[in-house]
């Protein structure tokens, strides 16, 4: 499987033979970026929020999913977990995707504020690639990505949601939690392509080029 991003907390993932999901689509004139102008018969919304509701900017989308459940789209499957945000007076709702292609799992982690607890983590169940806010805002810090990756020991770990030179929103860089993971800086490249055989044993950070959508 292939999977693109395109900024922000906006990924595409593609399969031969299977339906193509697209995450979290944004409003480029709230967030930056270039328009997404992106095809997929799936649309996963973390929260309500034009940085990652933004469905309309995907053409073709037949399911367009905004809470929890388990659900079975085109041979993929889905299990989407709404996580705590642990603040009291800002009550954001956060949906976690969890996506099997055909017993490759990918996990999409939204707008995740807080570190899961061991009840959510045993959903989200085993993680082959896990796709996480590491900039700060109004999700994961640097320091709490780093934790959450030690947590569900991903074979490959994807940054997102972090501040780059076409990003309006006001976030940390990437280098905090490179730093953070013990890591020198990675060489971006522009998509992530997955298989089964090709999963690294120890967690690998993979840092992607955003793309023009």
């Amino acid at each position: 499987m292939e999977i693109t991003w395109y900024g922000h907390s906006c990924f595409r993932l593609t399969e031969r033979n299977f339906v193509t999901v697209v995450t979290d689509p944004f409003d480029s004139k709230v967030v930056g970026y270039e328009p997404l102008k992106l095809k997929a018969e799936i649309v996963t919304v973390s929260h309500d929020a034009p940085g990652h509701n933004f469905s309309d900017a995907v053409k073709g989308s037949t399911h367009v999913l905004t809470g929890p459940g388990e659900f079975e789209i085109g041979g993929v499957f889905i299990t989407a977990v709404q996580t705590d945000n642990g603040k009291k007076k800002e009550k954001v709702r956060n949906t976690v995707y969890v996506f099997d292609y055909d017993g490759i799992t990918v996990a999409h982690l939204g707008d995740l504020q807080q570190i899961p607890t061991q009840s959510e983590i045993e959903l989200f169940g085993t993680v082959n690639v896990l796709i996480i806010p590491v900039g700060g805002g109004n999700s994961l810090n640097a320091a709490k990505a780093a934790e959450v990756v030690s947590l569900l020991e991903p074979n490959l770990v994807i940054p997102m949601h972090y501040a780059t030179p076409d990003s309006n929103i006001q976030l940390e860089d990437l280098n905090k939690f490179i730093k953070e993971m013990g890591l020198s800086q990675p060489e971006a490249q522009p998509s992530l392509k997955v298989s089964r055989t090709s999963l690294p044993s120890e967690t690998h950070v993979v840092v992607l080029n955003y793309q023009k959508g």
